[in-house]
C-alpha cells in the first residue's frame, strides 16, 4: 500500500472506536443481521475542519483507490448488506473489514451449517454490489438518526443477552428478566449511538478562531 502519512492519519484496530467495534457484544447484531461493517484501515485527512464522516477515507488494498467513507452511507443505501466486506467499485474486489469477537464466535459455532453455501452467496452478493455501486452516489453527510441507531444496537444487546441467559445457561424464565434486560440493552444502545454521533458527525472546533 502507498504511504499516506503526508496527507492522512491512518487508523486501525488500535483506535478506540474501532476497538469498541471489535469488543462490543451488541455489534454482533449489526454485523451478522444487518451487514454493517468497519474497514480494517481508515484514513483521516489532516488539517480538515469538516466532520469526521466527511474527512474519512477507505483505501482499497487491491488497487490503491482511496474511497470517501460516505460511499457507504444510509442515503446511498450502502451502509448495510456488506456481509463479505466493502465492495471496491474500481477493481471489483472486497476491502477487508474488522470482525466483532462475538460475531466470530457465532460464525465459528454455525460453520457446519453455512460453509456449504458461502461461495454461492458471495457470488450473488458481488453481483448485487456491482449493480448498487454503478449508480451515482451522494458524498455529503447524511442526517444521523440517533434513536434509530440506538434501537439497532440495543436490540443486538437484547438478543445476545436472551441467547446467553435462556439458551446457553438455560436460566428459569420469568417476565422480570426479559423486561429488565430490554431496559438495560436500550440504555447501552443509546450510549453507543451517542458515542458514534459525537465521534463521526460533530464538526471539530477551529482553535485558530478562539
Amino acid at each position: 500500500m502507498q504511504n499516506f502519512k503526508s496527507e492522512y492519519r491512518m487508523r486501525n484496530w488500535k483506535n478506540i472506536y474501532m476497538l469498541h467495534w471489535i469488543i462490543n457484544p451488541g455489534i454482533m447484531f449489526n454485523e451478522l443481521f444487518l451487514g454493517q461493517r468497519v474497514p480494517k484501515i481508515m484514513l483521516i485527512k489532516k488539517n480538515s475542519t469538516k466532520p469526521l464522516s466527511e474527512k474519512s477515507f477507505i483505501p482499497c488494498p487491491h488497487c490503491g483507490t482511496i474511497h470517501p467513507s460516505l460511499k457507504w452511507s444510509s442515503q446511498n443505501k450502502t451502509v448495510m448488506g456488506n456481509w463479505f466486506g466493502l465492495y471496491c467499485n474500481h477493481c471489483g474486489k472486497v476491502i477487508p473489514c474488522l470482525w466483532n469477537l462475538t460475531s466470530l464466535a457465532i460464525i465459528a459455532i454455525t460453520l457446519p451449517i453455512w460453509i456449504w453455501f458461502k461461495k454461492n452467496w458471495e457470488k450473488k452478493w458481488l453481483m448485487v454490489q456491482k449493480e448498487k455501486f454503478s449508480k451515482p452516489l451522494k458524498l455529503s453527510s447524511p442526517e444521523y438518526n440517533l434513536w434509530l441507531h440506538a434501537l439497532e444496537i440495543g436490540f443486538g444487546y437484547y438478543l445476545l443477552t436472551m441467547l446467553i441467559n435462556f439458551v446457553i445457561f438455560q436460566e428459569t424464565f420469568t417476565w422480570k428478566k426479559p423486561i429488565g434486560n430490554l431496559v438495560g440493552a436500550m440504555v447501552l444502545g443509546f450510549v453507543s449511538a451517542a458515542l458514534v454521533k459525537e465521534m463521526f458527525m460533530k464538526k471539530p472546533v477551529n482553535k485558530s478562531l478562539s
